[in-house]
């Protein structure tokens, strides 16, 4: 009885590829592995099943992907592994192809079945552990990862965590292909995000990083619900910090910059990626916010929100990106001085209005002109950095630093989880989850030294 058992739940490994929305993804599916009584383990040499939850949102991250699953094969071939299972974005956009091509590939499941993955696994299950068919589970892009519940198995620090509000997007970007992946946007109700939180908030969560496609436009589908009600009612619950990420400039209305302003619990922390400030590069990304647009947004947001750390993106290198456009995005971001700015060189994708556009730019054009905005960013980082030296900062502890047991790390409201740098604390001591005071006595261009106080 026991041997039938370990037969039918054997062990299961996930790998999470690309951005934060597809690591909740993966949460998702962990948990409804563990609930259906799979045993889930870490180590990919362990695994009778593995799943690579895939991105292939630009090529380099495809064939991270495709590199991914070619590796994981070679553990089929010993042995190790009986079932290699790919979901994510990249099955929703190459299902056949990547049959076709790859067959260590047993399934490949869409962003949308995924919530279905304990029932697919069991599919693979028989009494020699050999798999009978190769099998897809896909169709359009249309579930919300709560339809069946919102638990998940946490896999970063267990002090912080994603929460996803929704899923697609309506915007038609040129370079974009995520509608295509994801679907249409479909927001959350409000009182299934509350409970969430207030769930990841009964774990021991103290920060609460809120995500979508297009954070912004948040409600929209759902008629005159809208970040800001969310907002209000998630301060409400028992986090220490929310922070917005992935908000798009359009619209972005006073009253949301006030309660930022005003409530405690909502970091002072904007992530809007822009993309570029060239009149005629933002006409061919089909973008709708204009060059003045935005500098007057960017303006009444410093204004309106005390000691706000603004964060964009913005991509380098689209086609038809002329000298002169480039120096307008250049003397943009010398003017703007972003606290924290990251940059992409124009990947060319299939299926994009913009990856058929003749006026491509040659890579070592793209490349010096990513080297050249970096370069400058990294002189405004450590000019922005300056100013916190003796200034007192809330920290969250992380625990002991990555680059050394003899230092502690954590982050202020201004550094994002796994993207903006961290508080390096010499002085001090605090266990992970702590919230402490630390006197910031040194800063470097991308992290920050202090003393706890």
């Amino acid at each position: 009885m026991i041997k039938e058992k370990l037969r039918l739940y054997p062990k299961v490994g996930l790998i999470n590829l690309g951005c934060a929305k597809n690591q909740v993804d993966s949460e998702v599916m962990l948990h409804k592995l563990q609930e259906a009584g799979f045993t889930l383990t870490p180590r990919e040499e362990e695994a009778e099943i593995i799943i690579i939850n895939t991105c292939g949102f630009i090529e380099s991250a495809k064939r991270e992907s495709i590199d991914m699953i070619i590796d994981l094969g070679k553990l089929k071939k010993k042995g190790q592994c009986k079932t290699l299972i790919a979901t994510g974005c990249l099955t929703q956009l190459y299902q056949e192809e990547l049959l076709k091509e790859l067959p260590e590939l047993d399934a490949i499941v869409g962003t949308t079945e995924y919530p279905k993955i304990a029932d697919i696994c069991k599919t693979f299950l028989d009494k020699k552990g050999k798999n009978k068919n190769r099998s897809s589970w896909l169709s359009e892009p249309t579930a919300l990862y709560d339809e069946s519940g919102i638990e998940r198995v946490l896999t970063g620090e267990r002090f912080w965590a994603y929460v996803k509000i929704s899923e697609g997007c309506d915007k038609s970007c040129s370079f974009c292909i995520i509608p295509e992946m994801r679907g249409k946007m479909r927001s959350r109700p409000i009182p299934s995000i509350v409970k969430e939180v207030s769930g990841l908030a009964r774990q021991g969560v103290r920060e609460i990083n809120l995500i979508a496609q297009d954070l912004t436009s948040y409600g929209r589908d759902m008629g005159k619900v809208q970040l800001y009600e969310l907002l209000k009612e998630l301060v409400d619950t028992d986090v220490d910090w929310i922070r917005i990420l992935y908000n798009y400039p359009h619209p972005f209305p006073d009253k949301l910059m006030d309660l930022i302003a005003h409530e405690p619990k909502i970091c002072n922390y904007i992530d809007m990626p822009l993309q570029h400030i060239d009149e005629e590069v933002l006409r061919k990304m089909n973008r709708i916010h204009q060059q003045e647009y935005t500098i007057n947004l960017i303006k009444r947001m410093r204004d309106r929100i005390p000691n706000l750390v603004l964060r964009t993106s913005l991509i380098v290198g689209f086609p038809g990106e002329s000298e002169k456009a480039f120096k307008t995005l250049y003397d943009f971001v010398k003017e703007t001085r972003f606290d924290r700015l990251g940059v992409f060189i124009y990947s060319q994708e299939e299926g994009t209005p913009a990856g058929q556009m003749e006026d491509q730019i040659d890579e070592e054009v793209k490349q010096a002109r990513w080297d050249k905005i970096m370069k400058l960013q990294e002189q405004i980082s450590l000019k922005n950095h300056k100013k916190l030296v003796g200034t007192i900062q809330n920290v969250l502890i992380s625990g002991l630093s990555k680059e050394t047991d003899l230092l502690l790390e954590g982050r202020y409201y201004g550094q994002m989880p796994e993207g903006d740098g961290v508080v390096y604390i010499n002085d001090g001591t605090a266990s992970p989850g702590d919230m402490v005071k630390v006197e910031i006595t040194d800063a470097h261009p991308y992290d920050l030294v202090g003393r706890i106080v």
